[in-house]
C-alpha cells in the first residue's frame, strides 16, 4: 500500500496536535523545497533516511513495442533516490 499526501498530512495532524490546515501545509512545503532544489539540479540529503539526485540519461537506442522498430531516445533527466544505511538496516531486519 502507498501512503498519499493527505495520509502523510493526517499522520502529522494525528501525531503532533496541529491544526490540518498547517499540517497540509507543512507537508506541502517540504515537496515544494525538494522539488524545487530537484529541478535546480541540487542533490537532497535527508539524513538518516536516505538522498535525492537528478542524473542525465544519454541519448540510446530503444525499441517501439508496437512495431520492434529502433527508436532513439533522447537524453533526458531522472530522479533517483537512495536509501540510507538506517533504512536499509530497518527494510532487511
Amino acid at each position: 500500500m502507498a501512503i498519499t499526501k493527505k495520509e502523510l498530512t493526517d499522520i502529522i495532524y494525528d501525531n503532533m496536535g496541529l491544526f490540518r490546515v498547517k499540517s497540509t501545509k507543512i507537508v506541502n512545503r517540504v515537496f515544494d523545497i525538494i522539488e524545487n532544489e530537484l529541478t535546480g539540479g541540487n542533490t537532497v540529503i535527508i539524513s538518516g533516511f536516505g538522498k535525492w539526485a537528478v542524473k542525465k540519461k544519454g541519448s540510446m537506442i530503444g525499441r517501439d513495442l508496437q512495431t520492434g522498430e529502433p527508436i532513439t531516445i533522447s537524453s533526458h533527466k531522472v530522479v533517483t533516490f537512495k536509501c540510507s544505511q538506517r533504512v536499509k538496516k530497518l527494510l532487511n531486519g
